[in-house]
């Protein structure tokens, strides 16, 4: 009988997970390593030591996940919350609301976003201003020049250069800058707000919609799906922290180093996040060797801060997911009613409120206690009923460097799938694919892919049939043929003239 080959994967994410739930199927003997005591990293759930769920931050599912979705089905699981409206507060009150744009007459795109969101105070005439930025919207087409283009700009430059007014500015694209990317607009890659924006809002009437986890994810997806490797002969080891990679004579990897353990293997998988990938560098005497490892101290993290609240009363919250911005400065957050959105505490006599602060960094070192009061203080200027409950219970979880930061300037030194050894390859939603999604379907995607480099290289199994993101409309393909036919000819005859 022939031995099956061994693949090693670094990190029990949606990327880790999602190449190993493939390659077992395949038939290789998978080990997925974990540094924490539970898979998921920071999309993972746990329990409080009162037996109360809690997790790192709530995720959203967004219409166009169709990976995500796909695998759902597979696994045959039903987590997801329909698909849900919400809105958008500031100390001034409530500021927009959205619909749920599928159920909305389908307008070509990105007419339906602008025509179909309700803002309640922001006047047409700033919104007007945003429409020369749709030249910057058709002429970012994802590819590597056009982030090469727009990276070392940043988001703040981009809407100035192109007129957008100062209030739409301050109440719509940095509130959106601080949920999505998750800093404000002076401290984003110009690129990468073009591709969040396009990919979630701008690119298909529907894409904004979104569904919710009934429960953590790592509950209602994550521990489904490792049982499932599990079963077909995978391990999920967690508290294994990688500090190294054995390298053979030929230099290629024969296995990954947790403290005084070897795990031998015939390609390695890493699908952490950059501030695991910088920690194992900076540890590891192989990765320290190559320039592209090397070069990863350039990128860096923003700080999350996670906070559940149950209060002693049901407050009625207006809708169940709210983004807020203008509370603290370069600091962007949300919250959810888990009343409407978890089973767990649909019927729980109080309400039970998720926030969620991004860019967090200044908030971290204030006590539990003060957090707790700011929330509640926060939660009463959007919600006034907040102002009168009472605190009965609370989780506070603060994530250091927890999620990706596109800084200007930061796309150089991303690393692509295939990196400096031969038989290693990278995953993760900060790993530079074509495919153009983001966020948790992009970890999965790079995951996917990941695991069909190993099958290309090893022979064994056949690839993952990954679904690609909508096509553009036919407009939005004529435009960017147009651009793209313009710029060239522009090129050809004033080569390298402008400052890229």
């Amino acid at each position: 009988m022939t031995e099956r080959k061994k693949v090693a994967i670094v990190g029990a994410g949606w990327a880790g997970l999602g190449a190993a739930y493939h390659l077992v199927k395949q038939g290789y003997d998978v080990t997925v390593l974990e540094a924490a005591p539970y898979p998921g990293g920071l999309v993972a759930g746990w329990k409080t030591p009162g037996g109360r769920s809690v997790e790192g931050g709530i995720h959203g599912f967004w219409y166009p996940y169709a990976n995500i979705f796909h695998l759902v089905r597979e696994l045959d699981l039903n987590p997801f919350t329909p698909f849900t409206r919400s809105s958008q507060y500031s100390p001034a009150g409530l500021e927009v609301e959205s619909p749920i744009f599928q159920n909305e007459p389908r307008l070509p795109a990105p007419l339906g976003t602008f025509l179909y969101t309700r803002f309640t105070r922001l006047p047409l005439l700033d919104r007007l201003s945003a429409l020369p930025l749709l030249y910057a919207v058709i002429d970012f087409d994802n590819s590597d020049e056009a982030w090469r283009r727009y990276d070392k700009v940043t988001a703040r430059e981009l809407f100035k250069q192109f007129g957008v007014s100062a209030r739409l500015y301050e109440d719509a694209f940095e509130p959106m800058l601080l949920v999505g990317l998750f800093a404000p607009g002076e401290q984003c890659s110009a690129a990468a707000t073009l591709g969040m924006l396009y990919y979630f809002i701008l690119a298909h009437q529907p894409d904004f919609d979104v569904v919710w986890c009934r429960g953590t994810v790592g509950e209602k997806i994550f521990a489904p799906l490792v049982r499932e490797i599990e079963k077909s002969g995978g391990r999920v080891l967690t508290n294994k922290r990688v500090t190294d990679v054995v390298l053979d004579a030929t230099g290629q990897a024969t296995g990954v180093v947790c403290g005084t353990e070897v795990f031998e293997a015939d390609a390695v998988i890493f699908g952490v996040s950059v501030s695991g990938m910088k920690k194992i560098v900076s540890e590891s005497k192989v990765l320290s060797e190559y320039k592209e490892f090397r070069d990863l101290s350039n990128l860096g993290g923003i700080d999350v801060l996670a906070v559940r609240l149950w209060f002693d009363r049901k407050i009625p919250v207006p809708l169940p997911s709210n983004a807020c911005f203008g509370f603290d400065p370069t600091t962007g957050w949300t919250f959810f009613d888990l009343n409407a959105l978890h089973d767990e505490y649909r019927e729980e006599s109080g309400s039970v409120i998720e926030a969620d602060f991004y860019h967090a960094n200044q908030l971290l070192p204030m006590s539990d206690e003060e957090i707790v009061r700011k929330v509640q203080k926060d939660l009463s200027v959007c919600v006034p009923e907040f102002a009168n409950a009472k605190v009965s219970d609370y989780s506070v979880i603060r994530v250091r460097q927890g999620v990706t930061h596109f800084a200007p300037g930061s796309y150089q030194y991303l690393l692509s799938a295939k990196a400096g050894i031969p038989n290693v390859f990278m995953a993760g939603d900060w790993i530079i694919t074509d495919h153009g999604s983001w966020s948790q379907e992009k970890a999965y995607v790079t995951g996917l892919e990941a695991a069909n480099l190993v099958i290309d290289r090893l022979k064994t199994g056949e690839k993952a049939a990954i679904i690609p993101v909508e096509p553009d409309e036919p407009h939005i393909q004529g435009l960017r043929s147009l651009n793209k036919m313009f710029r060239g000819s522009i090129e050809r005859f004033l080569p390298d003239f402008w400052l890229p």
